[in-house]
């Protein structure tokens, strides 16, 4: 079965770490597994494989998140956010179908890097941020995560502004990136693409892996004070964006 797969035993390695170091990165923030493992991957094997296996991981990760912090959702800006989230997601499968997304990576990556920029460097921060934000926030992101699999930071940016708690703005999120990794597994069921057994068979091996990393992950996010966490958010954001510019420089 493993000979499907084609990788020699020192592919494995750098596979299995990158995998690893973005489940770990999603345990704590909720989001980035796609920019994380995403320019590991890309060595290995192409796009189109890289979002709808880690679009399967996702899925298992996000619902093991959320299942242990449920009753710290919080459903008024969960509602808040789905509907535009949804017309994101759509905007994103057109353009996906009908644009080339190399300009529209390379100006995530300028619009991420700067806000992140921004969040550091501004140390007086908005107590709160509006709600109406949800519209700009929750299509972009749903767009964003259709088109490159890398929507959450815009979730995780608004309800660090709106969510006190930093248990709410994780179970919140998780709920979040639950129904976009629906979403997009839903469309990829329709279009054909788990029809491969190498692909069902590699995310069945990464599986362990991820569920290690999630554990590590939610342990290290437990320790760190909102105030931490929020900052730690931004510099993952930042890291996003730089990764986004990298990937379309080397494109």
């Amino acid at each position: 079965m493993l000979a499907q797969l084609s990788f020699s035993g020192l592919d494995w390695l750098p596979i299995l770490l990158g995998v690893g170091i973005a489940y770990i990165v999603f345990g704590i923030a909720g989001f980035g597994t796609a920019l994380v493992a995403g320019p590991i991957l890309i060595h290995f094997m192409p796009l189109s494989r890289i979002i709808p296996l880690l679009v399967l991981l996702d899925f298992v990760a996000a619902f093991g998140n959320l299942l242990p912090s449920r009753r710290d959702v919080v459903r008024s800006e969960l509602l808040r956010l789905l509907p535009f989230m949804a017309i994101g997601c759509t905007l994103g499968v057109v353009f996906l179908l009908q644009l080339k997304s190399d300009l529209l990576l390379l100006l995530m990556g300028l619009f991420v890097t700067a806000y992140a920029l921004y969040g550091l460097a501004v140390k007086v921060r908005p107590a709160n941020l509006s709600g109406a934000w949800a519209v700009p926030m929750g299509t972009a992101g749903g767009m964003f995560g259709a088109l490159f699999g890398s929507g959450g930071f815009l979730y995780a940016l608004y309800l660090s502004a709106r969510l006190e708690p930093k248990e709410q703005v994780r179970a919140t999120q998780s709920a979040l990136i639950s129904c976009s990794t629906m979403v997009r597994l839903t469309l990829f069921l329709v279009a054909g693409v788990y029809a491969d057994q190498s692909l069902l068979l590699l995310a069945a091996c990464l599986l362990p892996v991820m569920f290690v990393g999630l554990w590590a992950g939610r342990r290290l996010a437990h320790r760190l004070s909102r105030e931490a966490f929020v900052r730690l958010v931004t510099w993952l954001v930042l890291a996003s964006g730089l990764a986004l510019i990298g990937r379309y420089l080397s494109t």
